[in-house]
């Protein structure tokens, strides 16, 4: 597809695109008290004096940023941020954690007309955008405005570098509209600049730096008194056609651990009473983090359909499954679980975090499974032997420790575009 095409065809498809809108806010995936926000109308006033501009598609990308963001605002005083996201559930997890001149907003569809109403409002000094965001009218008009554009935390997975390729010219076109771009993995940018990033460099993944996801202590006795000694494992970031596998291996590990327990926490939240109508289906017994259900001495399933506390399910657990791995997703973060000393487990499917993965076994920090025979047998290996489940826990936290300072790193990238942009001198000790 080439670029002309792509910006003829979202111009035209804007009444089809609406009605996609309004059909998300039906079934609650757009906030409908700030869906105007999505069509590019700001819901406050720019603030005065500089503004840099960070956009995180989800929940991952703005826990890998965050971290960074509280940096830029304490170096650089007089610096606003504007953070965007696309999902609810990015903007509930961020409304206590934002740091002070830090704001959100939803980002607007990548339309003309609600890309350039939200650009005119926003008027952004530097773009931040993270991971492997690139929506083509949104980067283009922000670059031909003059700001200056980065990629920070950059990846493209094999199957995005595949797709990206057949249409080379308005690959380029994007991706040299940004003066910097800053990959997670060395593959990654190898990608990046075959498909036209004029200046990548591979400095670190801040996922390394992102601090351990918080547990609120009360929340997290109450739920461990109802557990009790009982086995237990977590399966996380699950998506639709896994949590029908998840259920196969509880019911095989019900045979050999009879006390199990099954905690299963959809990377969307909004899927848990679908989920649990299924395993409802097959005669099992299931209660809802959301409903407030108790977690009895004969519950099979915990759904934890909640947001921002997936900490408290890795501290009660110890071992952790990481979901999108089992089907031709390619997997999630499993950084977070191994910082809380998880024993990590994985599909094949992984290829939206490669480099993360192919480290984790060269360190034999994580297991690979194949299937749901293996999933099985590695579950059943891992509930039976403490001091396994530990080594395995203590060798994914070691990983981890070792991989940090990466935030330092980029900040120092970024200071040459950061420093003009503030009329006080940054605190050169922060």
């Amino acid at each position: 597809m080439h670029l002309k095409l792509y910006r003829l065809l979202s111009t035209l498809a804007g009444p089809l695109i609406d009605l996609y809108l309004r059909y998300r806010k039906k079934i609650g995936k757009e906030d409908p008290k700030r869906f105007n926000e999505r069509l590019g109308h700001a819901s406050f006033p720019r603030p005065s004096g500089s503004l840099v501009w960070v956009h995180a598609a989800s929940i991952g990308e703005v826990i890998s940023v965050l971290p960074m963001i509280q940096k830029i605002v304490k170096k650089y005083s007089d610096i606003n941020v504007l953070i965007t996201t696309g999902t609810v559930t990015s903007a509930k997890m961020l409304e206590n954690k934002m740091p002070e001149r830090t704001f959100h907003q939803y980002v607007p569809i990548d339309r003309l007309i609600t890309v350039n109403r939200f650009l005119d409002h926003w008027k952004p000094d530097v773009a931040l955008w993270t991971e492997s965001e690139l929506w083509p009218n949104m980067i283009i008009e922000t670059n031909r405005r003059g700001c200056t554009m980065i990629q920070v935390n950059a990846r493209i997975s094999v199957n995005s570098f595949e797709k990206w390729a057949r249409y080379s010219a308005m690959a380029e076109n994007i991706l040299s509209c940004f003066s910097l771009s800053l990959a997670q993995s060395e593959e990654d940018r190898e990608r990046l600049e075959r498909l036209g990033a004029k200046n990548a460099k591979y400095i670190g993944n801040l996922k390394y730096d992102a601090p351990a996801l918080p547990a609120d202590p009360a929340e997290t006795g109450k739920l461990l008194n109802m557990i009790g000694e009982r086995h237990l494992w977590v399966a996380t970031s699950t998506h639709s056609g896994e949590e029908e596998v998840i259920l196969e291996v509880h019911k095989s590990l019900k045979e050999r651990h009879s006390d199990l327990l099954t905690i299963i926490a959809p990377r969307h939240p909004e899927r848990g009473e679908d989920i649990a109508k299924m395993l409802r289906e097959f005669n099992m017994r299931v209660s809802l983090r959301s409903n407030g259900d108790s977690i009895n001495d004969d519950t099979d399933f915990y759904i934890a359909d909640t947001i921002g506390e997936l900490g408290i399910f890795y501290r009660l657990s110890g071992i952790a499954f990481i979901g999108g791995s089992l089907i031709e997703h390619g997997g999630q973060n499993p950084l977070e679980a191994a910082r809380l000393e998880c024993a990590l487990i994985t599909g094949p499917y992984t290829d939206n975090f490669t480099k993360v993965y192919n480290d984790l076994e060269k360190e034999k920090a994580v297991i690979r499974i194949r299937n749901q025979e293996s999933l099985v047998e590695k579950l059943d290996e891992l509930l039976s032997n403490h001091e396994l489940q530990e080594e395995y826990a203590n060798t994914s936290l070691d990983f981890i420790e070792n991989k940090v300072g990466v935030i330092d790193a980029y900040i120092e990238n970024l200071s040459p575009h950061l420093k003009p942009l503030s009329k006080i001198n940054s605190n050169e000790n922060s």
